[in-house]
Formats: structure tokens, C-alpha cells, sequence
């Protein structure tokens, strides 16, 4: 297989299109429990040939089994959160450097370097959640930062509200990323103008309260916390990729990530932009996993490339970061 170092560096459909069926055809020689899902499909896989025809594993099996390339030990195990008797998916991570390395462009990307950047988390700490992808993360670009001024802030509202309070130097941003749940209390408790501090949130409700819609998170959320925009990030235990979005709830993907828009009535066909459907992803950064994942999350392009979240089946179980707290 082609440097993975290349993945990070595609700059074109065609690029993505040629690492995608690389991966694909990898991962159906190495990954078993994959290759017994595509042989289920009764797929010719030599036949496959463009990025519509590669099966999309339903992101349940990360439930039930491992799903991974080979057998060398992982480096990791990522566990999704969940509440007490309920199946957490499991995600075997066997290179590190893989999510570090896609993690800290993906940010970039959007927030310039995390040298420069203050980190302040309503999320628990690594301690508390040793098994958090997300909380992995967090910590990852906090000791980029190497910010004194960096802390989780779950447990100390109080130590949170000062930290945003206290002055600040000019050429660092500051960044509050947060459990949605977590920073709809610390909303509750310590309204205030924290402006210019950046506020991202990490999902939904996941059965710590009311659901509610985005528009209505941030609008509750914005004027809490004195700034015009929330911005939100996208992602999940069995990725080791993540979308952003600066505002408005529109999600953008890093080259090496890819959604696409299944037809809940017909999975095997995709809907065009303005289309709500079923989350399939294709995340190329999975290369020891599965980088083909369809998700239990509905929403919907746009022809920009951006997309929106715009919910979940109602079948599905309550999974997430936010029932972390």
C-alpha cells in the first residue's frame, strides 16, 4: 500500500477516489469480520470499481466485535460512552500516531496551530475517562499548547468561570470545547460575556435531557456565552477523523474523510444535495479498522461539500460523548 503520510495529502476527488478502493480492497483482505460482512453482501469484490460500490459496514458490528485489520495488539482501546447495562462499541486502535497525526491537521485546518491556541474542556479528565477518544484528543492539543492556563473544567464551574474571566494574552486563542449537556450547566450557572472565547460543542443530549435541535442549542448557547457563534465537532469512537464546523451547524471534512448520503428507503442507492438521508462515512484515516462506516445519524449535503446533523434513527440507542458526565 501507497505511504500513509500520501493519505494527508490528497488533493483531489480522483486522489480520494484511488485511496479509497485501496483501502477498500486492503481492508477486505485483512479485516475479518469486514470481509465476512462484504461476502454476506455476496459482493464480487475485483468488480469494484468506484467509491458507490464499496459496502458500508453498519457501525453496530464495533458493538459486537472487533473490527480490525490483522492481529497485531493495539496500541489503544476507544470504548463509546453509554449509561449503565447498555453494549459500548469498542474501537482497536493499532497505531497512535495514525489518530494524532489526523486529529491535529484536521484542527489546523480550521484553528490554525495548537501552539497557539489556550484549551479549556467541560469534558472529564483523562483520568476520569481513560478510554475516551475524544478526551485522548483534547488532552493531545493541550500538550501541543502547552498553555499553564489549559484545564478540564467539568468538575469546577467556579475555576472555568475565572479562567474565561482572567486576562489573557493577545496572541493566543482561546478555546472552550465542551459536553453539550456540560456547557448548557455551566450556561445555566455563569451566564456572562466571554467573548472573543470560542465555544464548541460535541453532540447532543444523549439521554441526559431533552433532546433538542441545534438551532436551538446554539441559540440558547450564544447569548450564555456573549459570542455570535457556536461552532460544533463532529465525530465518534469508531472514526479517528472528526468534522468541524465554525458556525451554523454546517459540518467540513478533511480531504482524507468523506459523507455520503444514503437513501433510508434503499441503502445501497445515495441522495444528491438538500436530501436527508442516512451518515455513511468514508474515513480513510481508519486504515487499521474499517474507513467504510454507516452511521445510525441522519442528515443532509449541501453543495458545497458541507453537511448537517440532522438527528438519529428512531431506532437507535442513546450513544455519545455527552453521557460521559
Amino acid at each position: 500500500m501507497e505511504s500513509r503520510e500520501k493519505m494527508f495529502k490528497i488533493g483531489s476527488d480522483r486522489e480520494f477516489n484511488h485511496f479509497a478502493l485501496e483501502v477498500f480492497q486492503n481492508q477486505y483482505s485483512q479485516n475479518d469480520v469486514y470481509r465476512e460482512f462484504v461476502d454476506a453482501r455476496r459482493i464480487n469484490v475485483k468488480s469494484v470499481g468506484r467509491v458507490e460500490e464499496i459496502p458500508f459496514l453498519p457501525i453496530e458490528f464495533f458493538k459486537t466485535r472487533d473490527v480490525v485489520c490483522g492481529k497485531v495488539p493495539p496500541q489503544a482501546i476507544f470504548r463509546s460512552s453509554g449509561t449503565t447495562g447498555m453494549v459500548r462499541s469498542r474501537h482497536l486502535v493499532k497505531d497512535l500516531s495514525l489518530y494524532r497525526h489526523s486529529f491535529i491537521k484536521g484542527f489546523q485546518r480550521h484553528y490554525g496551530n495548537p501552539e497557539n491556541v489556550q484549551f479549556l474542556a467541560l469534558t472529564p479528565t483523562p483520568e476520569q475517562a481513560p478510554d475516551s477518544s475524544l478526551v485522548y484528543m483534547i488532552q493531545q492539543l493541550m500538550d501541543l499548547s502547552s498553555s499553564p492556563e489549559n484545564g478540564f473544567f467539568l468538575a469546577n464551574h467556579s475555576g472555568l468561570h475565572a479562567r474565561l474571566r482572567q486576562q489573557r494574552a493577545r496572541d493566543k486563542t482561546v478555546i472552550l470545547i465542551g459536553l453539550t449537556y456540560a456547557l448548557l450547566d455551566f450556561a445555566a450557572s455563569y451566564p456572562g460575556d466571554y467573548n472573543p472565547v470560542i465555544v464548541i460543542e460535541t453532540g447532543g443530549m444523549k439521554g441526559k435531557r431533552r433532546e433538542i435541535t441545534r438551532e436551538e442549542l446554539h441559540s440558547t448557547l450564544c447569548p450564555a456565552f456573549g459570542v455570535e457563534l457556536i461552532h460544533s465537532e463532529y465525530g465518534m469512537t469508531e472514526l479517528l477523523s472528526q468534522a468541524w464546523s465554525q458556525g451554523d451547524g454546517r459540518f467540513s471534512t478533511p480531504p482524507w474523510m468523506k459523507i455520503m448520503i444514503r437513501d433510508t428507503n434503499d441503502p445501497l442507492s445515495y441522495l444528491g444535495p438538500g436530501e436527508t438521508g442516512g451518515i455513511n462515512i468514508i474515513d480513510l484515516a481508519n486504515q487499521d479498522s474499517c474507513s467504510f462506516i454507516a452511521t445510525e445519524d441522519l442528515g443532509r449535503l449541501h453543495l458545497d461539500g458541507q453537511f448537517e446533523v440532522l438527528g438519529r434513527f428512531d431506532a437507535s440507542d442513546a450513544r455519545g460523548c455527552s453521557l460521559m458526565i
